[in-house]
């Protein structure tokens, strides 16, 4: 029977003919496609599952590193003018209101009122505050507790925000939790994005079906039907791209099915809150409602109006197209759009529908206080800082807060000086570039750092990187070797400035000139280095010796330099960072301060990890008498020598230190000079190491000068520890009021033997000689006319 009914099957299958046969290799390919396909997807969906678990977790809590400015401390007797006070609220974000509201500052003449916000600094929280400032003379006249009505020592604001670490990318957020967002933004939201959010798994098929039907009966694309989950999964896990894929948008559905089985709808609504891109400031991505709503209208979340959320949410479609500061009558069509969904949804009643209508955009003229990120030059030294301690992985979304030195105020009058120095230099072969460097010299800290004359362009940073001659920039350090020894050498020693000869070990000769081309025979230390002169400084180096030289530099800066006669008139490329850490010393008063640009760095909490502006030690005796004797003499450098011009620039009246250097035809043109609060060392030249025609005096020193005309710094104030100060004559100290005597400072203990002042010679009589034979020592020699010597 088996065999009959087999037969029978076999005669029926042979009458089906070759369409049965087809039906029945095409059901079994189906079969073992699917069984393929599921062999495929499985492991897949597994390993995106797995994605999820680890990528959305990043995307739900990372936060970017944020870099703060310092706070501003405003104490009485500080240096502060209105213009200032001004740009450093502002660059902070502080807003010119009724100084009663945190963040907000009212003027009334010489008076401030300012109302700070709380933060958290290095050494723990600092408490909101409203107080009252008065400036005067460029000063701080007093600070007051306003509610108090009592006086302070000192009060610290909230610094600014300068920029943001996101790996390497430039972004900003700022997390919330979703109980923190306007409820009228959350909702607001799904009207308009995804309506069925609340009951879709992820994706909605439905949506889907009616956009295809709507687009294609306008034939043109009119409306989406991605839900937030989707697009939360092509923003925050496949990454924003404008391809469209059908991988790409299977991998967007699957992602989208997976965070909906894995994480209920309140929580990624929130990540998407987070997420969302809101707009683009030149490098830096605005990511985030709380972001968007301070970059777009300078507001926390919680303040805005109905129509500045309608703004936000229809920013989600497209920011570049609906940006309301360059396209914002696109921007109000589509805002009143989301207000008309707002609206038929009922979320808003008629009136307040017809008043958001009527309302203008609101938004800010130029982003709020977020940070630009365009202190590229300065970021870029707060990341190598903080390389030393954290891996990128730490910085980028851990969430810290960096609180740097930098001065908001110095960075921008750095700045500033550089574009008007390069400016009325005139257009050279060559471009010109320029580099700054500003420290405090009380604590080491960076105030600013330009990397050249374009602030905002990322690239090479020539403050840090640039190795280019210092030329005469070395000098004091040489001179401070030999005012070490005051056996030896102390500012009034007479040197010869003749034309020297020094043997190379090669059997050359090295015969070293002044830069104004003549000699000046026998000079006191102080004039040959306040001039400058190059003969008298090469007979000074070598009988110190080239290799102590170098030591010296390897202590204070880390300068690796070969010991060759050379470097005694500055044979070494430095950038002038480096520069800045050698001159710190003498400006410091002789501490060994290690420069540093990040002060501090906060967890998210707001608890120090780590600290680095602890106090130097304090100088020994020997290295700080040599300081001071060395800044007497670049102090006469400004009044009366290479640096004379600074005089001229009303800049007198800072007492200030300086020294001009230039390399070999002029290529390079330096200036390191320092007040009693800030020093800045300039270097002007340009990438294609061309001679500019500049000397120290006309470039370098140029900078610095219109940079100190707007800073405000103390006056430069040496103290008197540990010297003697004596009117000199000759060889010898004198009388006060001896004609020809200079006073003098010199190491205590250390002062030439005494000599009444000589009587003068009868003018009848005197035909030159006579005060040696009568005396037996030398008169001070007049001042001779000479070129000028402008290294």
């Amino acid at each position: 029977m088996a065999r009959i009914d087999y037969d029978e099957d076999a005669d029926a299958s042979a009458e089906a003919g070759p369409a049965a046969r087809w039906a029945r290799r095409i059901a079994i390919w189906l079969l073992a496609a699917i069984g393929l396909g599921l062999g495929f997807l499985i492991p897949y969906t597994l390993y995106l599952n797995h994605e999820v678990t680890e990528r959305f977790g990043q995307l739900r809590w990372q936060v970017p590193t944020r870099v703060y400015a310092r706070p501003l401390m405003l104490a009485p007797g500080e240096p502060m003018d209105a213009t200032t006070l001004k740009a450093e609220l502002e660059a902070a974000g502080y807003r010119e209101g009724d100084g009663k509201r945190e963040g907000t500052y009212d003027r009334n003449g010489a008076r401030w009122r300012i109302s700070s916000r709380g933060f958290h600094d290095v050494d723990g929280a600092v408490a909101p505050r409203r107080i009252e400032v008065v400036l005067s003379d460029g000063r701080v006249a007093s600070v007051r507790d306003a509610a108090k009505r009592s006086a302070l020592k000192a009060a610290r604001l909230d610094p600014a925000r300068i920029a943001t670490l996101y790996g390497q990318k430039q972004e900003e957020r700022r997390l919330v939790r979703i109980d923190e967002v306007p409820e009228l933004l959350v909702t607001g939201l799904q009207a308009v994005e995804d309506r069925d959010f609340s009951s879709h798994i992820g994706v909605d098929f439905g949506g889907m079906l009616r956009a295809a039907f709507v687009n294609l009966r306008s034939g043109e694309k009119k409306q989406g039907a991605s839900t937030l989950t989707q697009q939360l999964a092509r923003s925050g896990l496949l990454g924003i791209g404008r391809e469209q894929t059908f991988a790409r948008k299977g991998n967007e559905i699957l992602y989208a099915l997976l965070m909906e089985a894995r994480f209920d709808k309140r929580t990624i609504l929130e990540a998407y809150l987070n997420q969302v891109y809101l707009g683009q400031r030149g490098a830096q991505a605005i990511h985030g409602v709380a972001a968007g709503a301070e970059f777009w209208f300078g507001r926390d979340l919680k303040d805005l109006s109905t129509e500045q959320i309608a703004i936000l949410v229809g920013l989600v479609k497209g920011p570049s197209a609906y940006d309301p500061r360059r396209e914002p009558e696109r921007a109000r069509e589509r805002r009143d759009f989301v207000l008309g969904e707002m609206h038929e949804t009922g979320l808003i009643d008629d009136a307040e529908y017809k008043r958001a209508l009527a309302a203008p955009l609101g938004v800010t003229k130029s982003p709020g206080n977020l940070a630009a990120n365009r202190f590229p030059a300065f970021v870029d030294l707060v990341r190598r800082q903080l390389a030393r301690d954290y891996s990128a992985e730490e910085i980028a979304g851990a969430g810290l807060r960096v609180m740097s030195s930098m001065a908001p105020s110095a960075q921008a009058y750095a700045e500033g000086a550089v574009t008007r120095t390069l400016k009325g230099l005139g257009k050279r072969k060559a471009p010109l570039q320029a580099a700054v460097v500003v420290t405090d010299v009380d604590d080491g800290g960076v105030r600013a750092v330009v990397g050249g004359k374009d602030f905002d362009t990322h690239g090479f940073n020539r403050a840090i990187e640039a190795q280019r001659p210092v030329g005469s920039l070395l000098k004091p350090f040489v001179y401070l070797l030999a005012l070490a020894e005051p056996e030896k050498h102390s500012l009034a020693t007479w040197l010869d400035d003749s034309p020297v000869q020094v043997k190379l070990g090669d059997g050359k000769t090295w015969s070293p000139r002044n830069s104004d081309g003549r000699s000046h025979g026998s000079v006191r230390l102080v004039d040959a280095l306040s001039q400058s002169y190059n003969q008298s400084m090469v007979r000074v180096g070598m009988e110190v010796g080239p290799a102590r030289i170098a030591e010296l530099l390897r202590t204070l800066a880390g300068i690796e330099a070969r010991p060759h006669p050379s470097l005694i008139l500055g044979g070494t490329d430095q950038s002038p960072y480096v520069m800045a850490q050698l001159y710190q010393f003498l400006a410091s008063g002789g501490e060994i301060q290690p420069l540093h640009a990040v002060r501090g760095v906060l967890d998210s909490d707001g608890r120090a990890l780590n600290r680095y502006d602890k106090p130097p030690a304090p100088a020994q005796e020997g290295d700080a008498i040599a300081a001071r004797l060395i800044t007497i003499g670049l102090q006469q450098a400004v009044t009366n020598g290479t640096g004379r011009q600074l005089v001229g620039d009303g800049l007198g009246r800072l007492a200030p230190a300086g020294k001009t250097g230039t390399s070999n035809d002029g290529r390079d043109s330096w200036f390191a000079g320092w007040t009693g609060g800030h020093l800045a060392v300039v270097w002007v030249g340009n990438d294609q190491n061309e001679t500019t025609g500049l000397y120290g005096a006309t470039g370098g020193m140029r900078v610095w000068s219109s940079l100190f005309s707007r800073l405000p710094t103390a006056p430069l104030e040496v103290g008197d520890d540990g010297l003697d100060w004596q009117w000199t004559l000759a060889s010898n100290t004198t009388d006060p009021g001896c004609a020809g005597a200079r006073r003098l400072p010199f190491v205590a203990g250390f002062a030439p033997p005494y000599a009444p002042c000589p009587a003068p010679a009868p003018v009848e009589e005197d035909e030159g000689g006579g005060w040696r034979e009568w005396f037996g020592f030398d008169r001070e020699p007049a001042p001779q006319p000479q070129q000028e010597n402008v290294e």
